[in-house]
């Protein structure tokens, strides 16, 4: 179970970052992505990076 929160968590962090980069425009992959400089998709991937980290967090203790 512990392995499975690392996981999922490191997961949720990945994605997160890749929406914060889209949002903000820092990141233009895909091409065609509708999230390209949008900014609410930057809160919502900062959102889910910090639920990422608590889950690593969860999962190391």
């Amino acid at each position: 179970m512990r392995l499975l929160l690392q996981i999922v968590g490191a997961l949720c962090i990945a994605m997160g970052l890749l929406w914060v980069g889209q949002g903000l425009g820092l990141v233009h992959w895909p091409a065609s992505s509708f999230m390209l400089d949008m900014r609410i998709w930057a809160l919502w991937g900062a959102l889910l990076a910090a639920g990422g980290i608590v889950l690593v967090w969860i999962g190391r203790r």
